[in-house]
Parts: structure tokens; C-alpha cells; sequence
């Protein structure tokens, strides 16, 4: 470490400029290499090399004026400006992409003094994924329809938005939380829900039956448990035990959101629920990967998709989330005061019936007058009732074999819940 800091930081910001524009000079001419359309490209591997040490020339020259730099700048410009005319004369081609990539390097210097080390890694590994993932995102963009964008408006509206403007005080009278809080805990599960809807769409749309099962647990086990049941009855070939499979991961995942939703918004049960979920998430993938490997089904079965899923995010979806949660938070209360934890107890098993995530996160939240293994136990009994509810749906729409090894599996897992919710 001495002999690092004697080095002077000049000659490490200039190996640093050096390797980094160098790197990108090298990933641009393997790409003109491989390009399929035989473009002209601009320069070679150690032009790219000269523009990133002229940057870092022309700025360490003249750091407080940028007259030099600038300067530079102009006269790359120009010559970029000369090849691409060129290009577009010769070959009627018009993509800039070696001409962005090639100023982002000439900046390289100035952001490498200046800025610290890990944003130059940064910007440079997105200049190296973006350009050699140009098949990949090109494929992404073309599976993109217009409802996408006003999906993404949408989220944008819940978490940017309505979210800051929300009043974080004071607490809602009866909730004794804010409706910050509140829209908070949208924000979140909805967060969640389009991750995985997207990782699925656009990422793993191809991926398979089990896939659909982690993706699809991960906002929704009970809507992922219905599509799947149904899709058993579809597809032909031997896959009741994949489809079986896959359902009873989708509780596993449950499990997970569960317990990231705890961290998220209360930690201590989390820390205390911590253990009890992480037996229930094991036992749920250890059941999964022995229904599994009982009977396996053959590749092709096994990379048949069943993706049936809906966009889970949608205005209304949050509205409907947001009322449930005062709803639940007021009925809670309600049932705290006038029956106390045994009344809890009842609503946990018949909430468990209906969509437990906003019961769960009232609970998490809640300024409620009982004592946190109470609420750990409310958690775990609402979950039974709802693993309960997911074993019904398989019974109806699942095929015969589908039905019984699934509900096998979820047999398995909700008794070992039942254990837990006993000896907490």
C-alpha cells in the first residue's frame, strides 16, 4: 500500500484513461468486424486509445479554462462529423453509435480526475453492454408495444408523483399511520410486482413452465397457482409433475416476498420470522425439487411456457391495494378493541382467504397495542388459510395428476406452517 501512495495520482488517473479507452477501441473494432452489414467503422482500436489520452491531455493542461479541451473537442467533432457524411454518402447508413462512443471517450480523462473511480467504471461497463447488447436490446424493443409505455407512466405517476406529494404526517385519524405510509406500501408491492412481470416478459419469456412459477410467486403465488393449474389441463405430454412442481415453487416465492416485504417495513419481525420463513422456504423447494425429480418430464416439455400472466400493474390495482390497506388497518382495529388477539386470530384465517398482502402489511406497520410474536403468529396463520385457498384452486382447474401431487406438496408445506404458528 506505500508504494501505491507514492505513486502520483496524475500517472494513475493517465493508466487508468489509457486501459478504459482502450478497452472500448477494442470492443469497437470487434464489432465492426462482426458487423453483418460490413459498415465502416470509425478508426481503429488505438484511435479510440489516442481520443481518451487527448482528453486527458488537453484537460490536465488546462483544468480551470477548458479552453484546450474544448478546443479538442471541436476537432474531434469535426473529424466525426467528416466520417460520418462519409458514411452516410457511401453506404446510406446513419447510426452514430461509434461516434457517441468515441466522444464519451474523449471525456474519459476529465471524468477520471474529477469524478470518482467507481462512475468511470460504471459508464464505461454501460458503453461496453450497451454496444455489444445490440441484438439482445433490439429483440427487447421489438416485443415492446405501445401499452408498455403507459405502464411505465403509470408507475411513473405511483412512485414519482403521487408519492412525494403524499403528506407523511400527521397519521390518519383510526390508522395511526400516514397516507405517506400508506402509498409507500403500494409503491413497494407494485415495485416487486413489475420487476417480475418484466424479468418474465422480456428476459425469461421463453424460459419455460418453472420459471413462471419463481417469476410469477414472486407478486402473486395465488395468480400464478390458478394460471398454472389451467395450463396443465392444455399442454399434451407427460408434465403434471413439472406443472406440480412449479405451483408449489410459486408458494416458495411467496414466502420470500413475504420476507422481504418484513425487512422493508419492519425489521424486527422480519428478524424474528426470519428463521420460521427460512424453513418454509426450504421445505417448499425441497418439496418442489422431489416432485420434480419423482418423474421428470423430457426437455421439450420441460421448455414449454406457460405465461399467462397480465400486466399486475395498473392504477386501479393500486387504487384497489391502497383501500384494501385501510380497510384492513380499520377492521384490525375494530377487532383488536372489541375482541382482542383471539379475534385476530379468526380474521388472520379468513383474511388468508382473500389477498393477505395488505392484511400482512397492516400488521407490519400498524401501531397496534400487542406484542410482536402476536403479529409473527396472525402472519403465519393468514398464510395457512391462504396456502389452504391455493390447494382448492389446483383441485378445480389443475388436470388429475397435476391436482394430486400438487396438493401433496402444499399438504406438506402447510403443515409444517401450522407447526411453526403453534410454537412461535
Amino acid at each position: 500500500m506505500q508504494l501505491i501512495d507514492q505513486i502520483p495520482d496524475v500517472f494513475l488517473n493517465f493508466i487508468i484513461t489509457l486501459v478504459f479507452a482502450l478497452v472500448i477501441g477494442i470492443e469497437q473494432k470487434k464489432r465492426s468486424i462482426d458487423d453483418a452489414e460490413h459498415t465502416p467503422a470509425f478508426g481503429t482500436d488505438r484511435s479510440f486509445a489516442f481520443i481518451g489520452m487527448l482528453g486527458f491531455i488537453l484537460y490536465s493542461l488546462s483544468p480551470q479554462s477548458l479552453v484546450l479541451f474544448i478546443a479538442g473537442l471541436i476537432a474531434v467533432s469535426i473529424l466525426l462529423a467528416v466520417f460520418y457524411w462519409s458514411k452516410v454518402r457511401d453506404n446510406k447508413t446513419y447510426g452514430i453509435t461509434s461516434i457517441l462512443v468515441a466522444l464519451i471517450t474523449y471525456s474519459l480523462g476529465p471524468l477520471i480526475i474529477t469524478q470518482p473511480k467507481w462512475l468511470s467504471v460504471v459508464i464505461v461497463v454501460a458503453v461496453l453492454i450497451l454496444v455489444e447488447r445490440k441484438e439482445f436490446l433490439s429483440n427487447v424493443s421489438k416485443g415492446i408495444n405501445m401499452d408498455e409505455f403507459t405502464t411505465l407512466a403509470k408507475f411513473l405517476i405511483i412512485a414519482g408523483i403521487v408519492l412525494p406529494i403524499s403528506p407523511k404526517s400527521p397519521d390518519i385519524p383510526y390508522l395511526n399511520i400516514s397516507a405517506y405510509t400508506i402509498w409507500l406500501t403500494v409503491v413497494v408491492v407494485s415495485s416487486i410486482s413489475y420487476a417480475s412481470y418484466l424479468l418474465q416478459k422480456f428476459v425469461f419469456k421463453k424460459s419455460g413452465i418453472m420459471i413462471s412459477g419463481i417469476l410469477g410467486g414472486m407478486y402473486s403465488s395465488t395468480a400464478t397457482t390458478v394460471i398454472l393449474a389451467k395450463r396443465s389441463r392444455e399442454l399434451t405430454g407427460d408434465t403434471s409433475n413439472l406443472f406440480a412442481s412449479s405451483i408449489i415453487t410459486a408458494s416458495a416465492m411467496m414466502y420470500l416476498r413475504i420476507l422481504i416485504l418484513m425487512f422493508i417495513f419492519n425489521s424486527t419481525i422480519g428478524t424474528l420470522l426470519l428463521p420460521y420463513f427460512g424453513i418454509l422456504i426450504a421445505v417448499s423447494l425441497i418439496t418442489s425439487a422431489v416432485v420434480y425429480y419423482i418423474k421428470r418430464p423430457v426437455p421439450e416439455d420441460a421448455s414449454k411456457n406457460a405465461n399467462g400472466h397480465t400486466n399486475p400493474l395498473e392504477l386501479k390495482t393500486a387504487l384497489l391495494f391502497a383501500g384494501l390497506f385501510v380497510f384492513f388497518s380499520l377492521l384490525t382495529q375494530y377487532v383488536l378493541t372489541s375482541f382482542g388477539f383471539g379475534g385476530l386470530n379468526i380474521l388472520s384465517y379468513i383474511v388468508g382467504f382473500t389477498d393477505i398482502d395488505p392484511f400482512l402489511l397492516n400488521l407490519f406497520q400498524g401501531k397496534y397495542s400487542i406484542g410482536m410474536d402476536l403479529i409473527a403468529k396472525a402472519s403465519l396463520q393468514a398464510i395457512i388459510s391462504n396456502n389452504i385457498l391455493k390447494a382448492l384452486y389446483t383441485y378445480i382447474f389443475a388436470d388429475k395428476h397435476t391436482r394430486k401431487t400438487a396438493i401433496a406438496g402444499l399438504a406438506v408445506i402447510t403443515i409444517v406452517n401450522i407447526i411453526l404458528a403453534i410454537i412461535i
